[in-house]
């Protein structure tokens, strides 16, 4: 796993170039694009969320396009749709922006529930059904999706189903005095508005990284680990809805994901600690009165972790390592 990990810090380092600061948001979006997941940014405007997507997408060799959500988007705008040609009276398909690597929907709950169900499948199966006919979509398919916690007029909440499918929701937070200083210095430094971004990897070398995250082993007493949290939040008197079995699923991708970004080719209780609230606290649907308390999915899992026993750290290792480590410890 020291090439994935290798590479993993080179996409890092040269996204920092862009984004000051920030390496716990960024490296969360790094996994989710390694666990071949997508992600929702949700966090207050002007703390560069647009600037993540398309640094990302441009450090990763990878096809970029944006769609701005609006009350008025239809579902074609986002799918594509059958255009009549007059020369061969016949109807020819024109792809619209799905038709990508890495799509970000920008401000998604802006558009109205028909326009963000024509997301759905695409981000689950990663095909467009249109016309009677089914388009695969060119793997990667990432999308990456923002969204403005605070401003609520003319804004639609996600449903249900499409936040599940996204595998983290992703907060970046105001930066730190020296780091907001940074960004000035740069900015007066580079005399220029954008930052060049290199592109560290292409898309084979991008799917050849997931394809080395699959091989990271998760040892059932961690497994059952991703399972009892996931099924405490389905156990908690705080919510409605708890975590489906596919926000388990996404908490063991993107386990496995930190494992290999680590240097680990096996997952350990704390990678689960580290990731169930990206991973699982947008997926609850919580009692309405938490709302009045200030109390989040955040908090609910955080409760969640503690009241789970975790299983001790060498259960994480493969049954050969661990007999390695026994033996040395005799």
């Amino acid at each position: 796993m020291t090439g994935v990990a290798a590479r993993g810090r080179a996409i890092l380092d040269e996204v920092e170039r862009a984004i000051v600061g920030k390496r716990d948001a960024l490296e969360l979006v790094l996994l989710a694009m390694l666990a071949d997941g997508h992600v929702l940014i949700e966090d207050f405007p002007g703390l560069a969320k647009t600037l993540i997507a398309r640094s990302f997408a441009a450090v990763t060799g990878l096809g970029f396009a944006r769609v701005q959500f609006t009350p008025d988007l239809m579902p074609s705008d986002i799918t594509g749709s059958s255009i009549y040609d007059q020369r061969t009276g016949s109807f020819s398909f024109r792809p619209g922006p799905i038709f990508t690597h890495v799509l970000l929907g920008d401000e998604i709950n802006r558009a109205p529930p028909k326009t963000q169900a024509a997301l759905l499948e695409a981000m689950e199966e990663r095909q467009v059904t249109s016309d009677d006919a089914t388009r695969p979509l060119e793997r990667p398919f990432l999308v990456i999706a923002t969204q403005n916690p605070i401003e609520y007029e003319g804004t639609y909440p996600l449903p249900e189903a499409q936040l599940d499918r996204f595998v983290a929701r992703v907060s970046v937070g105001y930066p730190s005095a020296d780091d907001e200083w940074e960004v000035l210095e740069r900015r007066i430094a580079r005399r220029a508005e954008e930052v060049e971004l290199r592109a560290v990897v292409d898309r084979d070398e991008l799917l050849a990284l997931q394809r080395a995250v699959e091989d990271v082993h998760v040892a059932e007493p961690v497994g059952r680990y991703v399972v009892a949290v996931a099924a405490a939040t389905r156990a908690s008197g705080r919510v409605q809805v708890g975590a489906s079995p596919r926000g388990t699923l996404a908490l063991m991708k993107l386990t496995r994901a930190r494992a290999a970004l680590a240097g680990r080719d096996f997952v350990v209780p704390d990678d689960v600690k580290a990731l169930a609230v990206p991973a699982l606290a947008h997926r609850l649907v919580l009692n309405p009165e938490l709302w009045v308390r200030g109390i989040g999915g955040d908090e609910v899992v955080r409760e969640c972790l503690d009241a789970v026993p975790a299983p001790d750290p060498a259960e994480g290792l493969r049954r050969d390592d661990a007999s390695d480590r026994v033996a040395e410890t005799r």
